[in-house]
């Protein structure tokens, strides 16, 4: 894979001007560009441990997806999944099973009601949350994972717009 060192405007002119399979890289990278205001998903590590959050409406899940883990699908729900790794010889890393709390707070301090659930899978385990959110509400999160194993609890804050319409 190349590494981009030039300006992406620079990118997108080459990429469009080269083969059919380039053109399909565009298209990839555009696609990308346009779903990414409609989720939030990052992760923060402290030391060997690894949180990583996506939150984004349940119309986006696929029905099959939804259906196994009973979603209900709708632009006026949002999702928030959470996931903590230690780091390992692998990759992928080793999932920790944690108590985890979120807060989540509107512009006007109103305060989200976010119940979350644990799914273990066996080699993976995340915790997820469903709530009713409105078009263009910003929610302010704050997640907080204690476990034995933590020194002291970790804390990820960030901040999220849905978009429902």
């Amino acid at each position: 894979m190349t590494r981009l060192t030039k300006p992406i405007s620079d990118c997108f002119i080459r990429v469009y001007s080269r083969t059919r399979c380039n053109t399909l890289v565009l298209t990839a990278i555009l696609a990308l560009l346009l779903c990414a205001p409609a989720t939030a998903g990052t992760s923060q590590t402290f030391g060997d441990y690894t949180i990583h959050y996506s939150a984004f409406t349940s119309d986006l899940l696929q029905p099959n997806m939804a259906k196994m883990y009973k979603i209900v699908r709708s632009k006026n729900r949002a999702i928030l999944s959470i996931s903590i790794q230690k780091k390992a010889l692998t990759p992928v890393g080793t999932p920790v099973k944690a108590n985890v709390k979120v807060e989540a707070t509107n512009l006007t301090g109103q305060l989200k009601n976010i119940n979350i659930r644990e799914v273990d899978e066996g080699a993976a385990v995340y915790y997820i949350s469903e709530f009713h959110v409105a078009h263009e509400e910003i929610l302010d999160f704050t997640l907080t994972a204690t476990a034995k194993e933590f020194e002291k609890p970790l804390v990820v804050k960030f901040r999220q717009q849905f978009y429902t319409k």
